[in-house]
Order: structure tokens, then sequence, then C-alpha cells
């Protein structure tokens, strides 16, 4: 933060935090003999802490006991997502996503989103019909009450994130431009605190050790190490299947942040830091949800540089296994744009019933002919667009692989060349190295 901006943050901050905790230093801590993990679990509502140190906790056995459920495990990293419902409350507000994120040596991160413009807001897409006026009012005061409950949560937590830990500092966090952050940091022992409330998008509260607080959310794999993890990624399966294993699972819950969600899986993929809910502010989301693609990636392009990827992306007139190998056999996942019918996802999960044992290719080829040739392939609905991923393909049978962000049971969904073909929208876009 730039020495002008910090100061006129400081003049508004200060009074507030020093009659929350007048006793307390100036250094980001509350004297340790104040704050225990006891005081900490009390004011937050939930047994978040043993201990001392929540980093050596095993983090299957802590998302167990807080009913926080497994989003995504990878050779790497797992993550717990929960969606609480509305009497659920942390710090006395009420959250809307907890994720906590892990790897092999136990936690790494807790996110705690609260109001935000995508879980407050009920998401309503593009209708080609006459507007439903009652709906619309509606809508309009759920983004009334969102943008006033982030100012209301963000000064309750700021007074009890002081109360228990003292006076906070500024900081910047994140990756690029577009998708990083002002933070309101608090330190206690090997934990930082940090608080951040963009205008009119969400009220996040994220813990992590110190020693990462300390990076600035920042994060870089080589070229040479990502290459290597790629070799490992790709599956060859002995039914002719080519599939990218390791990819994180995000649960986009129910608002429409399909592209915000499935470009988080990718750039956590690619070893560059991500969170849905800052990319929807990169790629200016409407409340809700529905983001363009084309708007995200310019939103994520300097995130992108700055971890040592590219951006790269066009149409395309087909889906084929022989486009699908051009990034699959590289070790990367294509995002996709396509509308996401109701035809064409019951097609998808009927057709994912028979073929999970599927181990002769030459024989399920012959069972799903009709399919690849069928001209009465699931019709568009441009009020269903949507994006995700597709992560292989297999050339014997004609088919492709699909993984939508909704949980670990759409994880891998397959469908013929031309049902793909059928409901796309044309464009991709590949985060590459």
């Amino acid at each position: 933060m730039r020495p002008l901006a910090l100061a006129i943050f400081l003049a508004w901050f200060v009074p507030l935090a020093q009659a929350a905790a007048p006793a307390t230093p100036a250094s980001g801590k509350a004297p340790l003999s104040d704050t225990t993990f006891a005081r900490i679990n009390e004011l937050l509502g939930v047994e978040l802490f043993t201990d001392d140190k929540l980093w050596d906790d095993d983090a299957a056995a802590l998302a167990d006991r807080l009913r926080w459920p497994l989003e995504s495990k990878t050779e790497n990293e797992m993550s717990f997502r929960s969606y609480p419902d509305d009497a659920a409350r942390l710090f006395g507000c009420r959250p809307y996503s907890i994720a906590l994120y892990a790897d092999k040596t136990g936690p790494t991160t807790i996110s705690i989103i609260f109001a935000n413009k995508g879980d407050s807001v009920a998401y309503t897409p593009k209708t080609t019909g006459k507007p439903d006026k009652e709906a619309l009012a509606a809508r309009d005061g759920q983004i009334k009450d969102f943008k006033k409950a982030i100012t209301e949560d963000k000064k309750n937590l700021i007074a009890a994130l002081t109360k228990l830990f003292g006076v906070p500092v500024a900081e910047r966090m994140g990756q690029g431009k577009q998708m990083s952050e002002v933070s309101t940091r608090w330190d206690w022992k090997d934990h930082s605190f940090l608080l951040t409330a963009p205008r009119d998008e969400y009220v996040a509260l994220r813990v992590m050790p110190s020693v990462t607080a300390d990076l600035g959310g920042k994060s870089r794999v080589s070229d040479a190490e990502l290459m290597a993890r790629s070799k490992t990624r790709i599956l060859r399966r002995e039914n002719g299947d080519v599939i990218l294993k390791d990819i994180p699972m995000v649960n986009q819950g129910p608002k429409g942040y399909c592209a915000p969600a499935t470009w988080e899986r990718v750039l956590r993929y690619m070893g560059i830091p991500a969170d849905m809910y800052v990319l929807a502010m990169a790629g200016h989301s409407g409340a809700g949800g529905g983001t363009s693609l084309a708007a995200l990636a310019a939103g994520a392009r300097d995130a992108v540089a700055a971890g040592g990827r590219k951006i790269e992306g066009g149409s395309m007139a087909k889906i084929d296994p022989a486009f699908v190998a051009k990034y699959v056999d590289r070790g990367l996942p294509i995002i996709w744009g396509m509308y996401s019918t109701k035809e064409y996802n019951a097609l998808a999960n009927e057709r994912m019933k028979t073929r999970v044992d599927m181990k002769d290719p030459k024989a399920w080829k012959k069972e799903i002919t009709p399919a690849r040739k069928d001209p009465k392939a699931p019709k568009v609905d441009h009020t269903t667009a949507h994006a995700c991923m597709i992560i292989g393909y297999n050339k014997e049978t004609g088919e492709v692989a699909v993984s939508d962000s909704w949980g670990p049971e759409f994880e891998e969904r397959w469908v013929t060349g031309v049902e793909a073909t059928a409901v796309s929208q044309g464009v991709f876009q590949i985060v590459s190295y």
C-alpha cells in the first residue's frame, strides 16, 4: 500500500481498533497471555484449534471434526469445502463458503467467505422471454442487501479480530494486478488472519501460516518442474482412455461461478495460487454469477504471467479426440465454453452408468455408434451457457472426457465428439507453460 493510502487507512481505522482493544500494543499481536486458542474458538464459534498450532493437525481429522466435506484429493493436495446453512455464524457473521486447503504435511490455508456477490444473490440466467418483474425486484433487493452486509461483516470482523489480536497492519496480498487484494492482517503465534473486503465483491477471512503470509500470496513453479509433473499426470488406460489426473476439484456451489471455479482448478493445477471469488472479481462476474471467459482471461493474465505461465485460446469448429489430444498429451486441460442443457446432462449421466466398466473399446464403439452419428444431438439453449473442462479423449471410441466444477461426482463424464460439438460455444482457453 502506498504511504498516503496507508496513512488515510490508519487515520480511519486506528481509533476503532484502539476503542476495541486499548491495552494492545500496535505490533499486530495481542499479549499471548490474553489470547489463548480456547478464547479464539469461543469468539469464532467453532472448535478450530485444539492447541496453539493448527498447521501440524491432520487435515482430514480437522475437516471431519468441523463437518467440512472432502472436495478434492490429488497426489499433492486436498481440499474440503462447506456451504453452511443460514443459521451458521463465525465471529457472529454468516459464512457462505468455508474451504480448508492442505498438502501432504497438513493444513495450509483456511478461507472463509462471508457476504459476497455470488452466494448472497440468487443466480438468474439470461432468458429470451419477457422479464419477470417480481423476480427482478427480488434480485434488486438481494443486491442491495448483500452490499450492506459486506459493510456490516467487515466492521464486525475487524472489531472481533482486533479484540483478540490487537491493532493490525495493512498488506497487499495476491499475484497480478487484477487478482491482488488489500488485506488487514493480524498475527497470533504462527498464524496470520487476513481480512479483505473489496468494494461490492466479498468479505474474506483467510487463516494461513505467518511465513506464507510474509510471501504475499505469491508463488511460481518452474517450467521444468511443471513439465516433470505433467509426465505423471497423463493416465493411459488399457481401454484406450487418455485422461489427465490430479486436477483439483472446486465445487462452485449454487451460484453461477462455473467459469471462476474452472479457472481456479486449472490455475492450481498449473502451480498458480487461485480462488474462485478473487477470479470472479477479476473477471467482472455478475451478481449471482455469469462470467465472460474472455473477460476472465484478461483479468487473470497478469497473475498467470507472474506465475510463469501464458494463456492460449481461440475458436474450434469441431471437438474430437484429435483436437483434444494436442493439449491433453502435453498435460494441459482445456477450458471449454459450452451449453449445459438438461438434455445434455441427462445424456452424459445416463451414458456413464453403462460406461463405468467399459473394458473393450471396440465393443463400446459399436454400442455408441448411433450416438456418434445421430444428427439429433442435444440442441443448443443459449440460457444454459456454461464453462467446464475437457480433460481426456479416446481415439478408438471417438469420445472426449468432460469435467464440471460441481463436486467429485462430476469430475469425469464421457460423451461423443459429435455430442460435445452440438453443445459447444466454439471457444476454448488453455493455460500453458
